[in-house]
């Protein structure tokens, strides 16, 4: 199954719409995206001087993205979680294929130029592919890698790529500088969510020595598709749309950014690393795929890091019953729903939330009777069950997230609030209830 085939899933589901009307790349598409952020996901169908489509909003919200996985919304996260610790117990390894979808169309000569990668927010250093699959070996073992990072086209084969400090791939890069070598790398552009789900894995739940691709394999449900590429010694994803085959530079710098970034902020322009384009391959009729900025990141990295987090924080503490990370936190902020058996395990909880993923900066905790997913409902146990005097948890100088402005230099303090009621339950935290009815039992004029 590729993009084509998730995208008629949807299509099928009613979780699709086409934009008819010739759209600009530059700003005019991420216009439109912004304005219907969070409901089906689109293509547009006319790219002004593109013969090629671009889609996205697959990750919009939870409903279109259960239609691709044939999978009731309230069981995503328990499926990923399935699919990671499959990592651990019968990982499938990828199968290698000649004559790829994915190398149906080879560029006579690599031409970033003649895709339709778009320039979203308003102060975007340029356009920019942001949801694409980059594959890479370790240097020393040959275990393969998959990551997302942002790349901005900065000519017809040059690209500026962030690799975030603590990421596998900058590990696989720093190995490889100090050899003085390049870091050879496929982009995988417009590959089905089950490799998205694969790339977005924690590091605390595939280390360094393990092929995330069996994560894919799982939600798959058959061996991940690869083919050889044609120039780098690392394979493409054989049914992905477009496939750049590539190396990241040893010591070179050059200006990458700004861009809109999961944060809701701009990422500043700074010196960064340099990918070199050596050949470029697709699908025929290929469809550009693109992660808009905002819910696509907070839906499509939160279902994964909520199953991840649930397994790591669960092997520590009792009681845990759900894990949500929050749209208004962005990536910043988890929510945890959990009876604690005894008092301060709630402490422990947000300890262990913090430890399992550290891009967090804010974890809140809060008892089964509080829906985790009503933000007017979360904060009423904030100001009712939290004594900040008691309650607050402060953890100053941790690592954190760069792309978070409120960390310098990768350090920045972390809060927890404690929103559980002692244990036992005292008799005035029993909330306000109603006789249950069935309303349609009543005229209502």
């Amino acid at each position: 199954m590729d993009l084509k085939d998730c995208l008629k899933k949807m299509q099928d589901a009613g979780r699709l719409a086409h934009v008819t009307t010739p759209v600009d790349a530059v700003h005019e598409l991420g216009g439109v995206c912004a304005k219907l952020d969070g409901g089906k996901a689109l293509v547009f169908d006319h790219i002004k001087g593109y013969d090629m489509p671009v889609t996205t909003g697959m990750w919009w919200n939870r409903e279109n993205v259960a239609a691709i996985f044939d999978t009731p919304v309230d069981q995503l996260s328990s499926l990923f979680a399935e699919a990671v610790a499959s990592l651990h117990q019968n990982p499938v390894t990828p199968v290698l294929m000649e004559n790829a979808p994915a190398q149906s169309v080879v560029m006579p000569e690599p031409d970033l130029t003649k895709l339709p990668v778009p320039t979203l927010a308003l102060l975007d250093g340029g356009p920019y592919f942001d949801n694409c699959v980059i594959l890479a070996k370790d240097p020393d073992t040959g275990v393969r890698n998959a990551s997302i990072h942002r790349l901005m086209v900065t000519d017809k084969d040059r690209m500026g790529i962030l690799m975030d400090m603590g990421r596998h791939l900058r590990d696989y890069y720093e190995r490889a500088e100090a050899r003085g070598v390049p870091l050879e790398i496929t982009i995988n552009n417009g590959v089905h969510p089950a490799y998205f789900v694969a790339a977005t894995t924690p590091s605390s739940a595939a280390p360094i020595d393990e092929d995330e691709l069996s994560v894919a394999s799982y939600l798959l449900g058959e061996p991940a598709r690869l083919c050889r590429s044609r120039t780098v010694d690392v394979e493409g994803i054989a049914d992905a749309q477009i496939v750049i085959e590539a190396e990241i530079l040893p010591y070179v710098r050059e200006p990458e950014g700004p861009f809109g970034e999961v944060s809701g902020y701009y990422a500043a322009q700074e010196d960064r690393w340099v990918v070199s384009v050596k050949a470029i391959t697709m699908q025929m009729d290929p469809i550009l795929h693109l992660l808009h900025p905002g819910r696509e990141v907070w839906n499509g990295q939160g279902l994964g890091l909520e199953a991840n987090l649930f397994r790591t924080i669960s092997k520590q503490v009792k009681g845990l019953k759900k894990v949500y990370m929050t749209h208004g936190g962005s990536h910043y902020h988890v929510v945890l729903q959990m009876d604690p058996p005894s008092n301060g395990m709630a402490k422990n909880a947000i300890c262990a939330a913090f430890a399992a993923f550290s891009d967090l900066q804010m974890v809140t905790v809060v008892n089964s009777d509080v829906n985790i997913y009503d933000a007017e409902d979360v904060e009423r146990a904030m100001v009712t069950r939290c004594d900040p005097a008691r309650d607050i948890v402060i953890i100053p100088g941790a690592f954190g997230h760069e792309l978070n402005p409120v960390v310098h230099d990768n350090m920045a303090a972390k809060m927890g609030f404690d929103c559980t009621y002692p244990v036992p339950k005292p008799a005035s935290y029993n909330r306000v209830s109603f006789a249950e009815v069935n309303i349609a039992d009543y005229e209502v004029i």
